[in-house]
């Protein structure tokens, strides 16, 4: 799986600039459609261009590509659930090779009948039920350049005494586990503690992508309940929410993470 930072419902402004292609925004709930980079281009020798297209796409393995195809007309197509940064690094090299062939944007008005149709699938990690039920992915509020966060979330609750070794293993679980970035919210209260912690990765690009194997990483948090007298979800009421914070052990990116 892919934690970090992508985009879905806006575009990332002041990061990329795009002449060719425009930016569709995802529709989340029931509809649950992608997000889409979408280029409507007009090229002289098309078969010539799509073999260039072909052998950029193998450098670009974990993203989709569609294209619709009438005469020398093109409609290109990157889309995901999840926008990464690797996404629009593949729209700005298909950019120069439009440039590079000397394409032209096809008008609102012109006419186009699909004649053929191209898909190239991603390159995704065989699929995994998450087993740990005490695991949540989720999303957040827009940040810097309208970005989003994709992260795991836990919620649990260990004696005061215990929390800074506690803190400290899950540190070193997230070094084993390709995680780059964890914070937590807490309540400390009596000789109590409610934590609310948060795991994930900070921008992917193209040469860096971080992938997680969830069930491992759940399945070393769920270890410590050995160790210490750690249980997941919050003691006590609504007053002992955790709050405070974030407080950060790791980071990058932070920008981006917080706000």
């Amino acid at each position: 799986m892919v934690l970090g930072v992508y985009w879905y419902f806006k575009f990332p402004e002041n990061l990329y600039h795009f002449n060719f292609f425009k930016f569709f925004e995802g529709f989340g709930g029931h509809a649950d459609n992608d997000a889409e980079l979408i280029a409507k281009v007009r090229v002289d020798h098309i078969d010539h261009f799509i073999q260039k297209l072909e052998t950029l796409k193998e450098h670009f393995k974990r993203t989709f590509l569609q294209l619709n195809i009438d005469g020398n007309q093109l409609i290109i197509s990157i889309g995901d659930h999840q926008l990464f940064d690797y996404h629009f690094q593949f729209a700005l090299e298909i950019e120069n090779l439009l440039s590079r062939e000397n394409a032209v944007l096809i008008e609102p008005g012109d006419p186009f009948k699909i004649q053929n149709t191209k898909v190239y699938h991603p390159e995704r990690e065989q699929f995994k039920r998450i087993e740990y039920n005490f695991i949540q992915i989720v999303g957040s509020d827009f940040k810097k350049n309208n970005a989003e966060i994709l992260s795991i979330r836990i919620d649990c609750n260990l004696p005061l005494v215990s929390k800074k070794d506690f803190l400290h293993d899950v540190v070193l679980i997230c070094k084993d586990e390709n995680l780059n970035i964890f914070y937590y919210n807490d309540y400390d209260f009596e000789d109590q503690c409610n934590l609310m912690l948060f795991f994930t990765n900070g921008r992917q690009y193209k040469d860096g992508i971080q992938t997680i194997d969830i069930n491992s990483f759940g399945n070393k948090i769920r270890s410590l309940t050995q160790k210490y007298q750690f249980h997941f979800g919050h003691f006590g009421g609504l007053k002992y929410y955790p709050l405070n914070g974030p407080h950060i052990e790791l980071m990058e990116d932070e920008n981006f993470i917080l706000n």
